[in-house]
């Protein structure tokens, strides 16, 4: 199944309308290595794991941007096809975050985890 597409310029015109209408909901289903080693994801992104998408936390009255790490968007579309058979209206971030973080367009902090020390030596 075609999934759309949608370009990092085009998806920040949408984020910084303030026709609020026009603001998609914007889903981060980067795997787990990739989000928990990251401090950054796109502004106002809610998480959700690809392998347990929540579709009942999504409104459907506004569109869905899907991204992920991989400059392929193969975890973005695979979430997006599960989401528009189920009626969503849902497009694919191209390149992922990091194309957007690669552009220094705006992103929104989130804390990775902290290194575990060494055990100590008995």
């Amino acid at each position: 199944m075609p999934v759309p597409r949608i370009s990092k310029e085009d998806l920040k015109l949408r984020l910084d309308s303030h026709d609020s209408s026009d603001r998609p909901t914007i889903l981060d289903v980067r795997l787990k290595y990739p989000y928990e080693h990251s401090t950054v994801q796109l502004p106002g992104a809610m998480r959700m794991a690809a392998a347990a998408i929540d579709s009942a936390k999504l409104p459907r009255d506004r569109d869905v941007v899907v991204y992920d790490s991989d400059p392929n968007e193969v975890t973005g579309t695979y979430v997006a096809v599960g989401l528009i058979r189920q009626g969503f209206k849902v497009t694919v971030l191209k390149g992922g975050i990091a194309d957007w973080a690669g552009a220094n367009f705006p992103v929104d902090t989130k804390s990775a985890p902290k290194p575990t020390p060494p055990p100590a030596k008995a």
